[in-house]
């Protein structure tokens, strides 16, 4: 996507631009009745740039009946937190009233 965007604009996007690629919902583990999944939860996200904190959030979910919630993957990170951090950190604008309360930024930008 960003070398996308480079290609298109210029070497100045490689600086200015970053972007945050999120999966509009999860996967339940089981199957339903005909053999395929339903709307879950903990959803991929990636954010990408190039001034992105490289690394792994979270940790692997784990796929044991103990280790869900309801039939679903546990989230490990909120992601109202990944988008109070490209708000406060990137856009340089309070996140609390577009997110309708405080959420701690994650440290990624």
């Amino acid at each position: 996507m960003i070398q996308l965007l480079i290609d298109r604009v210029g070497q100045s996007a490689q600086i200015n631009c970053k972007a945050v690629l999120e999966d509009e919902f999860g996967r339940r583990v089981s199957e339903n009745a005909s053999s395929g999944t339903d709307h879950g939860a903990a959803a991929p996200m990636f954010v990408i740039g190039n001034k992105v904190k490289a690394g792994l959030l979270g940790k692997c979910p784990g796929l044991a009946p103990a280790d869900l919630f309801q039939g679903d993957l546990k989230y490990q990170v909120d992601f109202r937190s990944v988008y109070a951090a490209v708000l406060e950190g990137w856009l340089k604008t309070r996140s609390e009233p577009i997110l309708g309360r405080k959420f701690p930024p994650l440290q990624i930008v």
